[in-house]
């Protein structure tokens, strides 16, 4: 299926073939970088896709669609044969119209793989063993601090699934996840340094695009580079190449390294709160293709779904509702490491209590 070049983009409109479209609105994109995955899912072309998420890649698609769209704990899903942006933050996940469907995905390739040095043991049991257990008396966190700019519907959407996750028995509690703020930050700086590290074997000579006018071997790499990568693409290389040149790892790299461990110690701290931490998946709803011109803007899109890869923690998205103009919402919600299982326990009681994941698009049905 389609999606943004290197996994790198929002909306699968930096796709190096054509854009994908959203099923709820063939004017508006379907997110990203995974679009394509999830637009066959909401379009029921096929029951079942897989994803790569770096940043988002999974969830926001799947929300943007109506969809469920699961990212796992970190080394739980193999990456051999995912071509890398960013290893320490990529994972490959399903995306599913229902939340049984996407555990049952999960649990078949969440097996360990000699393949890949990050892989983890395999599960105990399998991850979607808790599929239907009652979730009575557990608690979500909430950082409703993180949360505070976010716009009238899409708050009027979160508070509304909240509620309902209250009337199935769990309890509410504030978490403080404050320094997430700087997630969009941290992340740009790590995933591109990476990425341009990565992405550094596509030089013509060994793999990538070789442009046949080339003389010289510097010719080689400059042409075959240009060629070969997107707009976007080259953005972050540059990013990724400026912040790990000299004079400037310490101030941008390493600072970012040091703060994705508060990250991970903050969220290690609100798990000791509760048992899943509710969000939004992004703060806006499927946008008109060609809308967003600001890349800034763009990155923004995955403010919420960050920092689950850069704590290598679980997170799903799950359908919460619709826009006042039809367009789907999703909630997050997010575990602690190896809490696999746990996420989906909770999606599948809101999923149950709601039945959004049985809508279908009109021009589909």
């Amino acid at each position: 299926t389609n999606l943004d070049e290197f996994a790198m983009g929002s909306s699968t409109e930096h796709s190096a073939y054509k854009t994908s479209a959203n099923p709820w609105d063939l004017n508006c994109v379907p997110g990203g970088s995974s679009g394509g995955s999830a637009a066959a899912v909401a379009a029921r072309l096929c029951p079942l896709s897989l994803g790569s998420d770096t940043g988002g890649s999974i969830r926001q698609p799947a929300a943007l669609c109506g969809i469920v769209g699961f990212k796992p704990t970190y080394g739980r899903n193999s990456r051999f044969g995912l071509v890398a942006f960013g290893s320490s933050l990529d994972q490959i996940g399903p995306f599913a119209t229902s939340v049984a469907d996407a555990a049952l995905l999960q649990a078949v390739i969440g097996k360990h793989c000699d393949r890949d040095s990050t892989s983890i043991p395999s599960p105990a049991q399998p991850l979607n063993a808790k599929i239907g257990q009652s979730v009575k008396g557990m608690k979500v966190g909430v950082p409703y601090r993180l949360i505070e700019d976010l716009a009238e519907e899409p708050r009027a959407n979160f508070n509304a699934a909240l509620e309902k996750l209250q009337e199935l028995g769990m309890e509410l509690v504030e978490v403080d996840l404050d320094i997430l703020k700087h997630s969009v930050a941290v992340y740009y700086i790590l995933a591109n340094a990476e990425a341009s590290t990565n992405l550094a074997r596509f030089d013509g000579v060994r793999y990538g695009v070789r442009n046949p006018d080339a003389k010289t071997l510097d010719d080689v790499y400059e042409c075959s580079k240009h060629d070969g990568f997107g707009e976007e693409v080259k953005r972050r290389i540059m990013m990724g190449t400026f912040v790990l040149s000299a004079g400037y790892q310490d101030a941008y790299y390493k600072k970012a390294q040091k703060v994705r461990t508060l990250f991970i110690q903050s969220y290690a701290a609100a798990f000791k709160a509760c048992d899943v931490v509710a969000t939004p998946v992004s703060p806006f709803t499927a946008w008109k293709l060609g809308a967003i011109k600001d890349p800034l803007q763009m990155y923004l899109a995955d403010i919420y779904t960050i920092s689950a890869n850069l704590a290598g923690i679980p997170a799903i998205s799950v359908p919460s509702g619709f826009s006042p103009d039809g367009l789907p919402i999703g909630l997050q919600l997010s575990g602690p490491q190896l809490g696999d299982d746990t996420v989906f326990q909770v999606a599948h009681a809101f999923e149950q209590a709601t039945g959004y994941t049985s809508e279908i698009p009109p021009s589909f049905k």
